[in-house]
């Protein structure tokens, strides 16, 4: 099976070889859950996302990758921030390739469909903000999770 294995400022890390914007979802339903997904490429829990197409836009991106891995059809409501960490890169066991972070995170409201999971994702489910602690995922979601229950300005980094 293919695996993804992410890097943080680690002196044994690949070289990337690689730049693709992508977008990274916080998905809220009307109790304030989250949505997360159990990756299928490393068990870990994240909220979904994926690389931006040619030819779609960055909230169409997001509804569609939000959609595929987890079942749930979803509107854009805003803005966490923009992860460009050079120090976090991303090797994909299935073609090795390597990026370089590069990600933009919006959030948005559910608005139809049920928890389903997909090819990358293993497990959906719905979990309350006091919750999240609980669930294995990358530092750099953590990150990004932290940043959107802050709820202050865009982050920029």
């Amino acid at each position: 099976m293919a695996r993804r294995i992410d890097f943080y400022d680690d002196p044994n890390a690949p070289t990337p070889n690689s730049l693709v914007p992508s977008v990274n979802v916080v998905v809220a339903n009307e109790a304030g859950d989250i949505l997360l997904i159990r990756r299928s490429d490393n068990d870990n829990w994240a909220v979904p996302g994926g690389a931006v197409d040619l030819g779609e836009s960055i909230p169409v991106a997001a509804v569609r990758e939000t959609l595929e891995e987890t079942g749930i059809t979803c509107e854009i409501t805003g803005i966490v921030g923009t992860y460009t960490d050079p120090r976090h890169v991303i090797l994909y066991t299935s073609n090795g390739e390597v990026r370089q972070e590069f990600s933009i995170v919006l959030t948005a409201r559910a608005v139809g469909g049920k928890p389903t999971p997909s090819d990358e994702s293993r497990e959906v489910r719905w979990i309350p903000k006091a919750e999240i602690e609980h669930y294995r995922m990358d530092r750099s979601m953590q990150v990004r999770i932290g940043h959107y229950m802050l709820g202050s300005s865009p982050y920029i980094g």
